[in-house]
């Protein structure tokens, strides 16, 4: 009997021994730690873990330092190799961060691994150093410095978004800086009633979500450039095509003017130009927005041009139409027409410096087109040495509901303050009906007769009213909010 005992324990201990040696001993997982990374403030960065698993994926668990992390790609159940990809947003604290990744094998084994990363401060200002050759956003809360003259070239879009505030390096000469929007790119430039993007000087201190800036005075001028917007519909020039003042010859993306009347070079909306007009030669300034020809594909809206040395707004044909512009303390002309605009402006402001030429300089065609625009609602404000308007060599186009006040008596000021026709081509046209006036209503200075301030005529389309009583204008809510005009007050007698 023993020995049948002893055989069955011999037996049983030599069978659990097989059974032992029969199961599969399995290496622990592995986990390789990914390159060193950084991440700004606040942002997101994707991480990915590469892991070995003999005995097959089980699980995985993450935890994070100055930031939090959460799996966005799990491993494969039951998987030998695969990844892990985690999704870590930075914390607020420049330094050292980490992810920590845990991997579970299906006997429980585990692995770690870690990934470094650097938190930085939030980047906000970027140099703009060369042309824009590649579709590009700015985004909100940025600040762009133009390091000398960009173009975003034909073919490109440059999106700009609410907020952003753009800076003009100093600059004259060929050095001058500027943004152009050459034939054939666009700019996407929609800011907002709350978040107006903003042109400005280096010099200025402004940052996103400002309006008024907090160093520069907006008497101002001529510390960088300005903006260019230049397309390919029709001009009445001396050629189909020229090159736009303020522009060296020798850059190409300067040309402007073709035959697509309906050319659209992009969206601008609730922008604001301050401090420009730098001067590349003897009487070549840039102008706060040039619209060279630019078609009516092109939509312009909540305009702001602030203290610049040359035009605020110079139309040179094309056919845009520009709604709810304003235009304060410019060096010559508010607003200036050139070859054959065919376009419209409507609702508009004109607050004239101690420097503004005229309120408005309406010239003729150059050329055998002989196109013509439409100015209607503005309330344009003078001062001691501006003239209302001058329109010269063969003006064409309709002006109505347009309200003045503010000028100097013409007699006693050397001819300032007046409303004049020159030349016969342009009485010529004024006599044929291709220059039209309608509802010009004038507070004049004291004892001033309507005819000492409107010649040659026009007076018989303009009336006298006293400060106040006006019935046309603009309706300045357009402009309340995202303007520096209203945030300084200058929008009160209006």
């Amino acid at each position: 009997m023993k020995k049948i005992l002893m055989f069955a324990l011999v037996a049983s201990v030599a069978l659990f021994t097989a059974c032992k040696d029969d199961e599969e001993t399995f290496n622990a997982p592995t986990v390789a730690s990914p390159d060193p990374i950084s991440a700004e403030f606040s942002t997101e960065a994707e991480i990915t873990f590469n892991y070995t698993a003999d005995a097959g994926f089980k699980s995985a668990s993450v935890a994070a330092t100055n930031g939090t992390a959460v799996i966005k790609t799990n491993g494969t159940a039951g998987s030998k190799s695969g990844s892990v990809v985690v999704t870590f947003t930075a914390g607020n604290q420049v330094g050292a961060g980490s992810v920590v990744l845990t991997v579970t094998d299906n006997s429980d084994q585990t692995s770690k691994a870690t990934a470094v990363i650097s938190v930085l401060e939030e980047q906000v200002i970027f140099n703009v150093d060369g042309n824009i050759t590649a579709n590009t956003t700015w985004k909100t809360g940025k600040v762009y410095v133009l390091k000398n003259r960009i173009a975003v070239v034909s073919g490109v879009t440059l999106t700009i978004e609410p907020g952003v505030v753009i800076k003009g390096e100093a600059g004259t000469g060929a050095n001058a800086t500027a943004l152009i929007v050459a034939r054939g790119g666009k700019l996407m430039a929609e800011g907002t009633a709350t978040q107006p993007i903003i042109f400005t000087s280096i010099a200025d201190e402004i940052m996103p979500g400002q309006i008024a800036s907090p160093n520069l005075e907006p008497t101002l001028n001529g510390l960088w450039g300005g903006l260019l917007i230049l397309g390919n519909a029709p001009v009445s020039a001396s050629a189909a095509t020229v090159q736009i003042e303020g522009i060296p010859p020798s850059d190409q993306n300067g040309l402007y003017g073709g035959s697509d009347a309906n050319d659209n070079s992009g969206v601008i909306k609730f922008i604001s130009i301050r401090h420009g007009g730098a001067n590349i030669g003897e009487g070549n300034e840039i102008n706060g927005l040039t619209l060279g020809g630019v078609g009516a594909g092109t939509v312009i809206e909540n305009v702001e041009v602030i203290s610049n040395q040359d035009d605020g707004i110079e139309f040179f044909g094309g056919s845009v139409s520009v709604k709810n512009a304003i235009v304060w303390n410019v060096g010559d002309d508010a607003i200036d027409t050139d070859q054959a605009w065919s376009g419209t402006l409507d609702n508009f402001i004109v607050i004239c410096g101690s420097d503004t030429d005229h309120a408005l300089e309406i010239d003729g065609p150059e050329g055998s087109l002989l196109a013509a625009h439409t100015v209607k609602n503005g309330s344009i404000k003078g001062s001691t040495v501006a003239e209302l308007g001058d329109f010269r060599d063969g003006a064409r186009g309709t002006f109505s509901n347009l309200y003045f006040f503010g000028f100097p008596d013409p007699a006693t000021s050397d001819g300032r303050g007046d409303f004049s026709l020159s030349g016969d081509k342009t009485l010529d046209s004024f006599a044929e009906g291709n220059l039209v006036f309608s509802n010009l209503q004038v507070t004049l200075p004291e004892a001033v007769e309507l005819t000492s301030v409107f010649k040659h005529g026009t007076s018989a389309h303009a009336t006298s009213v006293a400060a106040g009583a006006q019935t046309v204008g603009a309706a300045k809510s357009a402009f309340a909010g995202w303007s520096w005009a209203d945030a300084a007050g200058e929008l009160s007698n209006f």
